[in-house]
């Protein structure tokens, strides 16, 4: 089990910035590529953006390439999202979850997840 919780999220205008962050309990946490995924209501789950084990690879959705940035701090077992220029359209629970291995956009590769955290931007 990878213990993950998010926090950070909440309501910001558009055009505005957030900063989530992922905290993760346990050891080994640089053994796990970190990805953030997003729910909006009535929509399926979709990939954002993931950082592999030693942040030598990130991936973005085409969505948020240019606006967000992952990154992670190993020693800190935590990964974070800055999320910049948002738009009405990120409105969505943002998880983190981790999977061993190279960095997938599938749900269905992740091993653990987080609860979650609100985010929503005002048009």
């Amino acid at each position: 089990q990878v213990p993950l919780e998010e926090s950070g999220g909440g309501l910001v205008q558009d055009g505005g910035s957030l900063r989530l962050s992922c905290a993760a309990s346990g050891r080994a946490f640089s053994s796990y590529t970190v990805a953030w995924f997003r729910q909006a209501p009535g929509k399926e789950r979709e990939f954002v953006a993931a950082i592999s084990r030693y942040a030598l690879t990130t991936r973005y959705a085409d969505s948020v390439k240019g606006r967000f940035t992952i990154s992670r701090d190993n020693p800190k077992n935590s990964v974070y999202l800055q999320m910049n220029s948002l738009e009405p359209g990120d409105t969505a629970v943002y998880y983190c979850a981790v999977r061993l291995g190279s960095i997938s956009w599938s749900t269905d590769d992740y091993l653990y997840w987080g609860q979650g955290t609100q985010v929503t931007v005002s048009s």
